[in-house]
């Protein structure tokens, strides 16, 4: 079972897209076997208020409940947002998405931490982006910070139950939060892979197995990356298949539990 933690539709506002519909995303999961995706809109990111956009997400992925799972976004500065994650609880959310940088919120300030503490409490997934495209593609009105290592820690350790899900983050990130966090904190925070390298410099081989496996989930950052791209990087992981395995699905799929 490989399952994409980290895909969106919708439009892209810094730059045209050749792909950005629920047509298009499964296509591309049957192109490169991903059997399941998380899905969240893209468009969402980036406005104040991300409830119209999650409307329309929650309506496009309504046909495709085997293989598309929503997850919508959530703006805990605006208010009422406790009523939006209920609603994404009662519709069958696999996670719930949340753009600090994008949105003006401190990543680590209490507003992050309310609703931290309610995904917790509500049995499911934190997911952060750490950046959408590489600094020297971005748009120059495109000046949102990238999350830093230091307010994923604070993050962590402000709430013991939280478990969270960090997409788009490279090695340096990832070994700053791993090795300046306790184990519990380490524990409850997974990896998706979409921008790590893998041969010739294997990173996320080195990173399996220094960080662990069970670490890391499988993403592919579509429609921003292609999705090939990190099928590759999961194919030509030289690790036992029970390990990969993790990798692929498995990790995702206990998250989901």
């Amino acid at each position: 079972m490989r399952v994409d933690v980290h895909a969106w539709i919708g439009e892209y506002p810094w730059r045209a897209l050749p792909t950005t519909g629920v047509g298009d995303l499964l296509s591309t999961m049957d192109a490169v076997g991903i059997d399941r995706a998380w899905v969240g809109s893209l468009p969402a990111a980036f406005r104040r208020d991300p409830r119209p956009d999650n409307e329309v997400l929650y309506r496009a992925l309504a046909a495709h409940a085997d293989r598309l799972a929503p997850a919508p976004t959530v703006h805990p500065d605006l208010p009422g947002w406790e009523r939006d994650l209920n609603e994404a609880v009662a519709i069958g959310a696999r996670a719930i998405r949340v753009y600090p940088c994008q949105s003006g919120i401190d990543p680590a300030g209490e507003a992050m931490h309310a609703l931290a503490n309610a995904t917790a409490a509500a049995g499911l997934p934190l997911v952060l982006t750490v950046h959408f495209e590489d600094v020297r593609q971005r748009h120059p009105l495109d000046v949102a910070p990238e999350l830093e290592a230091s307010a994923v820690r604070a993050l962590l350790r402000a709430v013991p139950k939280v478990q969270l899900v960090v997409a788009a983050a490279r090695r340096p990130l990832i070994e700053e939060v791993h090795w300046g966090s306790t184990a519990d904190e380490s524990a409850r925070v997974s990896w998706e892979l979409s921008h790590l390298w893998g041969p010739p410099e294997d990173e996320l081989a080195r990173l399996v197995e220094t960080v662990g496996a069970e670490r890391f989930v499988f993403g592919t950052h579509w429609p921003l990356r292609v999705a090939e791209a990190a099928a590759a990087k999961l194919e030509l992981l030289e690790v036992a298949p029970e390990v990969r395995a993790l990798v692929e699905g498995e990790n995702a799929q206990r998250l989901e539990e």
